[in-house]
Order: C-alpha cells, then structure tokens, then sequence
C-alpha cells in the first residue's frame, strides 16, 4: 500500500491485510516474496500506528504507553521471525552461521534475499528499542546490525534509501557509535532516495541533530522533511510527515 496517501485509510486496512498474507504465507513458506511482505507489513504497522501512538501519550499515561510497547515488541517480533524462518529455508543454517564471529563463516546473501535481510534488521532494531530493559535482546542489537551490514555489501542502495537509513541509526544507537559514520549513511540514503523520501531527513534529524543538541539542524531536517512529504504523497512519507509534525511540536521538551 505504498502509494496510498490516506493514513487513516491504511491504519484501517492494515490489520485484515496483514492477516490475510500471513495465513497465505504458512501455507507457501517458502516464498521469499510473500514473506518479504509479510515481515515489512508487521514491521511498518509496529512502527506507524504502535510504537509511534505510544510515543505520543507517554508523558500523559505513561502505563497504557508502555502496554502499546510490549504490543509493538510482539508485532516486531512476528515480523523478525518470518523473515528470519524465510531466509533460513533458502539458506540452511543462515542463523547459526549470522551468529558466527569469524567473518569468513558468516552468510553471503544473494540479490534475492536482500529485502528479507533488510526488514531482518529493521524488526529486530525495533524489538530492541521497546526492550531496553531486556539486556538478553539489547545483546542481539549487533545481529541486526550484521544483517543491515550483510545486505549493504550486496546492495547498498535498496529501497530508496532505507537501508542507509538503517545503518545510520544502527550506528548512531550502538555503544561507542561514530557520529561522523552515522552521517555519512543518512547522506547517502538522501542521495539514493532521490529528494523523494521523508524518512532519511527524518531519521538524521533523530540520529544525528538530537544527539548533537544542534537544534537549528534538527528543525531544518523535519522542515525538509514535510517539504517532500507534501511534494511527494506515499504512505511511507505521511508516516515520516506525521512523525516530523510530532518532532517539530516537542522541540522544547527534546532541547
């Protein structure tokens, strides 16, 4: 549902949608595409319509905000464990040998499993962040940065931007990050997203500006953001509209 632009309209949808291929997907598991959907659909509704609603109200009911979080754990989960079952049908032994510390023994992705690597990743990153009182899944953040890592030596320019978008905020949120790094990915996200994307400027605002406390450049970021997201309707930039207006409104309260 990418090119819709009516959020409320894809909230509503969402879940039948997400039912329905999933039902599809176990009776077809070992169909790439399909999980690939599948996984990027749980991830995407944990983070829109979840984890973003209880970032909302956490100040005001901080205990329904943290219910919604272990919510947006589960689907994030979900999400991860289609993807990582989809790579390891293609691919037996995928998981022991992601977990591997010699380089030389750790996976090669093919083309193919590129996406499922990619939302891999992403899930588990978004898992992690609801669970930062969990240090057993706090451990696993360097097994979503290995998959990010993975499929950036395959094709760093997936998905518009998104994966270099991942890698900056896997750098900036990892212990000892390079906030020089981190910055180098979210530039290459806005060169690969082509000035069509919200979410890189989004997310530099987030991993690099707020960390920084350079205010200026935080709102200049979510300023551009809105910009393309009015330039350019899709469902993934009103998400990052919608977030940036969120951001923009709370500057004296992150500052």
């Amino acid at each position: 549902m990418s090119s819709e632009d009516d959020l409320q309209l894809a909230r509503e949808a969402s879940a039948f949608y997400l039912k329905f291929s999933e039902s599809v997907l176990r009776e077809t598991p070992g169909h790439l595409k399909l999980a690939e959907v599948v996984s990027a659909g749980f991830t995407q509704y944990a983070y829109a319509f979840v984890a973003f609603d209880a970032e909302k109200i956490d100040t005001k009911n901080p205990k329904e905000a943290a219910q919604m979080r272990e919510r947006a754990a589960r689907l994030y989960a979900r999400a991860h464990k289609h993807a990582m079952a989809a790579l390891s049908r293609s691919d037996a032994g995928f998981a022991t040998a992601l977990r591997a510390t010699d380089p030389q023994k750790q996976p090669r992705l093919t083309q193919a499993q590129v996406p499922l690597a990619y939302w891999a990743a992403a899930s588990l990153g978004g898992l992690i962040s609801m669970s930062k009182d969990d240090p057993d899944l706090v451990a696993d953040l360097p097994l979503s940065m290995r998959l990010a890592e993975l499929a950036w030596q395959v094709q760093p320019s997936y998905g518009q931007g998104a994966l270099a978008s991942l890698m900056g905020t896997l750098e900036s949120a990892k212990v000892g990050g390079s906030r020089l790094k981190a910055t180098r990915y979210f530039d290459q996200a806005i060169d690969f997203s082509g000035g069509q994307e919200a979410g890189p400027y989004v997310a530099k605002a987030e991993g690099v500006a707020l960390p920084a406390e350079d205010k200026k450049l935080f709102e200049q970021l979510l300023r551009k953001a809105l910009d393309i997201s009015q330039q350019h309707r899709s469902l993934p930039n009103e998400v990052m509209r919608e977030r940036a207006q969120w951001l923009l409104a709370s500057v004296d309260d992150l500052f």
